[in-house]
């Protein structure tokens, strides 16, 4: 049971003052429900920096340059801007790739030159080489009497070809110099890049003329084209060429005696000197006494098939040594070791009589 006397003796509550409440500290109260939802859920405004008209004036907008925002237009139709140019005067740069797969020589199939393709040098020495190998070399008569010691000699004019065409022959002194001697000079390295054979020694262009077939050009008058030309030296001695019955074998004794292990004899080439196995030229080994040899014959693409070596081979064995003509098959010519066409030429030309000298 209460009483006043127990209800007098709790410590009485003191009222607060403006100046309390200031110094303790507050207790924040819970703001309603329905206003901490409807403050999550409204979308906040998004401020955005305001241009001024100076702005946009002083910095106007491009059609291909980048935005304000940092974007840029495309350009239409796909067509590039003017940034994505490249400035004028320079060159447009090409992306190459390396081709591990292919291999960066070509063979000519017009000339037959291996040279390297993308090489600036090579490909300036084919084209030239490839003209000359195929519509030969351009040939002035200015020329003829430049040169003192040339001794340029005309050997027959008015030689008529299978085509009805007629031409001149004249012979030239190998070793002349002056500017009939670079003519010569870079018309025997075509021969010899064509032939792919070695170049003729000083030794030998000393004791050696060069046979040119000169056709009249067909673009200026004054101009002439050299259409052939053959090249004949001193030699000493030569090889005859073995018959077929030699090369087979014939006339070595029976085939018992072939077959016998005890005495077993030697193939009928053994005794030979071998020129060319691919097409069975052989010689045999005993020198013979010959005074005229023939290294080089070269006849363009473009004149081909018109008798021009033949009448180049005439003259030669006609002129080489004065006052005695030559006749090739008794064996007084000899060539030097002959590609497939020349071995061809030397049998039309002089049969089996024309005989091989080593060069």
């Amino acid at each position: 049971m209460r009483t006043y006397s127990s209800r007098s003796s709790r410590v009485p509550l003191r009222s607060s003052s403006p100046s309390d409440l200031s110094s303790q500290d507050v207790i924040p109260k819970k703001r309603p429900l329905a206003e901490r939802l409807a403050f999550h859920n409204t979308l906040q405004p998004v401020k955005r920096a305001r241009r001024t008209i100076a702005a946009s004036v002083s910095a106007p907008i491009s059609k291909t340059g980048p935005r304000p925002n940092g974007s840029k237009v495309k350009p239409r139709n796909g067509r590039k801007g003017k940034e994505d140019r490249p400035p004028k005067g320079r060159a447009a740069l090409t992306q190459l790739h390396f081709a591990l797969d292919s291999s960066v020589l070509r063979t000519c199939p017009l000339c037959d030159l291996t040279y390297t393709k993308g090489a600036p040098e090579d490909e300036t020495l084919h084209r030239s080489h490839c003209a000359r190998v195929r519509r030969g070399m351009q040939w002035r008569r200015d020329d003829e009497r430049a040169t003192a010691d040339a001794q340029v000699s005309e050997i027959a004019t008015g030689v008529k070809l299978k085509d009805g065409k007629s031409g001149r022959v004249i012979s030239i002194n190998a070793e002349a110099g002056g500017k009939l001697g670079s003519k010569l000079s870079t018309l025997l390295h075509t021969i010899s890049l064509h032939l792919s054979s070695p170049p003729l020694t000083r030794d030998v262009l000393r004791v050696s003329k060069v046979y040119l077939f000169l056709l009249p050009s067909d673009r200026s008058l004054p101009c002439e084209i050299i259409a052939g030309c053959a090249i004949a030296t001193h030699i000493t001695t030569a090889m005859a060429i073995a018959s077929p019955a030699e090369v087979q074998g014939q006339g070595q004794g029976s085939a018992t005696e072939r077959s016998t292990e005890a005495s077993p004899l030697p193939p009928a080439t053994a005794r030979l000197v071998s020129v060319d196995t691919n097409s069975s030229l052989f010689c045999r080994p005993e020198p013979l006494s010959t005074p005229m040899g023939i290294p080089r014959v070269f006849v363009p693409s473009a004149f081909q098939r018109r008798g021009i070596a033949l009448r180049l081979l005439d003259a030669a064995a006609a002129t080489f040594v004065h006052g005695c003509p030559l006749n090739p098959r008794r064996g007084e010519v000899a060539f030097t070791q002959p590609t497939a066409s020349g071995k061809a030429l030397m049998e039309k030309w002089g049969g089996r009589g024309v005989r091989i000298y080593q060069e």
